[in-house]
């Protein structure tokens, strides 16, 4: 399926990506706020130091009440004699005037100072529990760090398994729990998946050469008879036809074949400008683009990716042929490059015929057009876009397609820098 282009200004891109660079997952704002079950089981261990303590205090102060509220009353009075208060606690001692108004301060005075004694044992309480609660989440913490240091583990080798090879291993050693029965999995499950890649490899190396060779023999047997000039016409014609087709099965195995092999995340990176990639493209375009009536134009910033070059050019190709052969005549294809957000940007927008946004996402299969049979067209073998895709994914990038206001579509493609 073709694509078109469309508006110049394009929409920022996502933010800027991460060490394992997701392009569909926008960077949060504020990653130490994620709620990572570290901090879950922090405020877990904490919440019940906390509720624990909180409920033997209140046990505490219940039964401290209770003892030293027990009767109320005091086991002595005073009958007769001179009395003198000792301290200045109660003040109301030294203003009585007889024993009677002595024993009913002096009862005031109890009450009052075993209401001071529960305050300062609540208060000093509660000093001591906020203070063992920080060292409890603290401690806390740092359990859920030593527990959870397996499946840190685990993750950081399925990181590099994704940037790397599928060759490495968790080889988790320790205790037979849960955590070793995980990471066991999960090498068992790297290595049937490291077996299947190398069979698709090896069937794939099989393929390239077991497709090949019969087609180039037969285009040199077309040629060489072609070439013959007692052919008659009839023959010179059905050889043609017969080239015609046999070219469009070498494309689509040289396709089906990229297409395969992109798949795979790139491993040998190098340093790529992604303008000379975009310019080297729009030049083997060029003739195509001149005899079918379509400008092509557009500036290109330099912008440097990490990558495989031609990969690179093989995205920007198909693009802006896409954009050539799904246009119209003097129509014009804009190829720009530059550098957005931490990410490198290529544009492809082109006229053409009106795209309903319903099918832009249609585009991207293997072998769909719009609106055209599987193998109704002659423009291509319809794995143009599914090799752009499967190439940007390989790069950590992505590319979308967007419908263009009086037809034609914009391609974005932005990759990791």
């Amino acid at each position: 399926m073709a694509h078109a282009p469309a508006d110049r200004t394009p929409p920022p891109p996502a933010a800027p990506p991460k060490p394992t660079w997701d392009p569909d997952q926008p960077s949060r704002p504020f990653p130490w706020l994620r709620p990572t079950i570290r901090i879950r089981l922090t405020l877990l261990y904490g919440g019940m130091f906390l509720i624990a303590g909180i409920l033997l205090l209140l046990i505490i102060y219940l039964l401290a009440a209770q003892a030293l509220s027990g009767g109320n009353e005091l086991p002595f009075k005073l009958l007769s004699g001179s009395f003198r208060p000792t301290s200045t606690s109660c003040p109301e001692l030294a203003q009585t005037a007889n024993v009677d108004q002595f024993n009913a301060a002096l009862d005031e005075c109890m009450d009052h100072q075993r209401q001071l004694a529960l305050d300062n044992l609540l208060r000093r309480s509660l000093l001591a529990l906020l203070g063992l609660s920080v060292i409890a989440f603290a401690f806390g913490y740092a359990m859920a760090g030593r527990v959870l240091s397996p499946l840190g583990r685990i993750t950081r080798t399925a990181r590099q398994v994704a940037a790397t090879d599928l060759s490495r291993r968790i080889e988790l050693d320790g205790p037979d729990d849960e955590f070793k029965e995980l990471a066991d999995t999960f090498d068992e499950m790297l290595g049937r998946l490291a077996r299947a890649f190398d069979a698709q490899r090896r069937f794939v190396a099989n393929a390239s050469h077991e497709l090949r060779t019969p087609l180039a023999i037969n285009r040199t047997l077309l040629e060489v008879q072609l070439s013959d000039p007692s052919a008659t016409p009839e023959l010179a014609q059905l050889g043609k036809t017969l080239l015609a087709t046999n070219e469009r099965s070498e494309q689509l195995v040289e396709g089906l074949l990229l297409l395969a092999r992109s798949d795979n995340e790139i491993v040998d990176r190098k340093p790529v400008d992604l303008a000379e990639v975009a310019s080297q493209a729009v030049e083997q375009i060029r003739e195509e683009a001149q005899a079918a009536g379509v400008e092509l134009r557009g500036e290109r910033a330099p912008v440097v990716v990490q990558g495989n070059g031609i990969l690179l050019e093989r995205i920007a190709l198909n693009l802006v042929q896409n954009a050539v052969r799904y246009n119209t005549p003097g129509g014009w294809v804009e190829v720009t490059t530059e550098a957005q957000s931490g990410q490198a940007l290529l544009m492809v927008s082109n006229t053409g015929p009106v795209v309903p946004a319903y099918e832009v996402d249609s585009i991207f299969e293997p072998f769909r057009r719009l609106r055209t049979e599987r193998t109704g067209s002659d423009k291509g073998v319809g794995l143009g876009l599914s090799i752009a895709r499967s190439v940007a994914r390989a790069h950590g990038g992505r590319i979308t397609a967007e419908p263009r206001d009086g037809g034609g579509l914009v391609m974005r493609v932005t990759l990791p820098v």
